[in-house]
């Protein structure tokens, strides 16, 4: 299986919940040191690390090259990378808004085109899993883009899972909530607490609950499923958790 973004945060947590089931991993990123320790971190043979910037069509190809070279085939498939600025629209440059986009949705397109493709000269079958976020359905102050990203990235898919159901290849997408990833520029502690008061749950996710979301979604128990949005967020996209009772 490809996992990209498989550095850190939830992709190192995707990463670690396959490789407790025993899959051959390939793992994307940008970040070649970050990526080589979460490959020596997995302590398994099975797991092939390269470089790679998904909004580069000839690097995305390049690997799913080398990943059959490696290993023959490729059955699964996990679009994760994703950068997530803050800038409002009247300040945003045109540099900002080409990253987001062209790392979120057209790194999703060009994974899920590359891998679609493999698995249909395989003779079809295959999982792909696209990480989305709550943003593709709730607007918030400073991320027009990325906001935008993700939501195409939800109708792209449920595109493509139309496009490749006859070839029983099944798309779908995880959407996580506010997940414990550590320090990051892009997110303020005030806006993390601000977010919590909205969690049923009472707490952040972890990148290893998202990782058990994607593993089901990617597994033969989830055949039937395909064109799904799956949310992991602890009940925050159930509704207005912070808004007191009516009565």
């Amino acid at each position: 299986m490809l996992i990209t973004g498989a550095a850190d945060g939830i992709g190192r947590g995707i990463a670690r919940r396959f490789a407790v089931a025993g899959c051959r991993l390939v793992l994307l990123d940008v970040n070649q040191g970050s990526l080589e320790r979460t490959a020596a971190e997995l302590q398994t043979a099975d797991v092939l690390a390269l470089t790679c910037d998904v909004r580069k069509a000839d690097q995305v190809e390049n690997a799913v090259d080398q990943t059959i070279q490696r290993f023959g085939q490729l059955d699964v498939a996990v679009s994760n990378a994703g950068v997530y600025p803050n800038t409002a629209v009247v300040d945003m440059d045109e540099q900002e808004w080409d990253l987001v986009i062209e790392t979120n949705l057209k790194g999703s397109f060009l994974i899920s085109r590359a891998a679609a493709r493999q698995m249909l000269r395989q003779g079809g079958g295959g999982k792909l899993c696209l990480i989305a976020s709550g943003a593709y359905q709730s607007a918030r102050l400073g991320a027009s883009h990325y906001c935008a990203s993700k939501a195409g990235l939800v109708m792209f898919a449920r595109t493509l899972a139309l496009e490749l159901a006859e070839d029983r290849i099944n798309v779908n997408v995880v959407s996580p909530g506010l997940i414990a990833v550590g320090t990051r520029p892009a997110v303020s502690e005030r806006y993390k607490q601000e977010l919590l008061k909205t969690i049923p749950w009472g707490r952040a996710g972890t990148p290893e609950e998202i990782g058990h979301a994607v593993y089901f979604v990617c597994s033969p128990d989830a055949e039937y499923l395909t064109g799904s949005v799956v949310s992991v967020d602890g009940g925050s996209s159930a509704g207005r958790y912070h808004l007191p009772r009516s009565d």
